[in-house]
């Protein structure tokens, strides 16, 4: 089923459409920071480009004004919530099943496609992981963020049931997508993918599954495969020179919580 958007998991846990963070004061049509409670820290965006993905080797927070904002729809700090605007295709790749590419040149820092599907709590997606066989296909991705204060945030999005053009992305060692957890209306961040270099039209779209680019290995490093249970790892066929031969492996979905 398609949907542009994240939607409840059935374990009803938790429901990304609710409003929850609270609105910025501000009465003029787009918002500035840093008056903007909104940008306190700072500007998100320059017309349709992301700022500073790759700011201090890592993604900071990105809030966007929202439905309890008055500034309106013409904000310029409204762009992940105002959806898929480029032309891309789905197509047939010669060793990775299907890709995504797009029909027009894209420019870096240009807002691309969420990750879109069903928001899972921890207990349904460990679930979900350890009824898959190593033939399946995984959509399912774990989003952890790392607070200054030491606490980790984290998101289970499953596109398998539900989902957008954002589950055909592939992995690559050297993308040319970087993700940002962008909030809008909910704390339950939108998992979205922007631009990390111009891109000709035609060039497959690729992130890494890892969380690792433009953020730093000491906060991102993927977990060590449990030796018990001995899960097959998959190949990886991005091509890259710095290619790590498989795709990334998080164990912490198969171990006892």
């Amino acid at each position: 089923q398609y949907s542009p958007h994240c939607v409840p998991g059935p374990d009803g846990e938790i429901d990304p459409s609710e409003i929850t963070l609270p609105g910025c004061s501000c009465r003029r049509s787009s918002c500035v920071a840093p008056e903007c409670s909104c940008l306190r820290r700072g500007d998100n965006y320059s017309g349709p480009r992301l700022l500073g993905a790759e700011q201090e080797g890592f993604a900071r927070p990105v809030f966007e004004c929202n439905a309890l904002c008055p500034c309106g729809e013409s904000c310029r700090n409204r762009l992940v919530q105002r959806g898929l605007r480029l032309r891309l295709q789905v197509f047939r790749t010669a060793s990775k099943g299907w890709g995504v590419r797009p029909l027009e040149p894209v420019p870096r820092g240009t807002f691309v496609c969420e990750y879109a599907g069903e928001v899972l709590g921890a207990a349904e997606a460990r679930r979900r992981s350890r009824a898959q066989s190593p033939q399946d296909s995984n959509y399912l991705l774990a989003v952890r963020e790392h607070l200054h204060d030491g606490r980790v945030l984290e998101t289970f999005v499953d596109p398998t049931r539900v989902g957008n053009v954002g589950r055909f992305l592939n992995h690559s060692c050297e993308p040319n997508l970087v993700m940002v957890p962008v909030r809008v209306h909910s704390a339950v961040p939108r998992l979205a993918l922007f631009a990390a270099a111009d891109i000709p039209a035609g060039e497959e779209l690729c992130y890494d599954y890892s969380g690792r680019f433009h953020n730093s290995l000491g906060s991102s490093r993927e977990p060590k495969p449990l030796e018990e249970e001995n899960r097959p790892r998959k190949p990886c066929y991005c091509g890259s020179p710095t290619c790590a031969s498989f795709l990334p492996w998080d164990s912490s979905l198969f171990s006892t919580p």
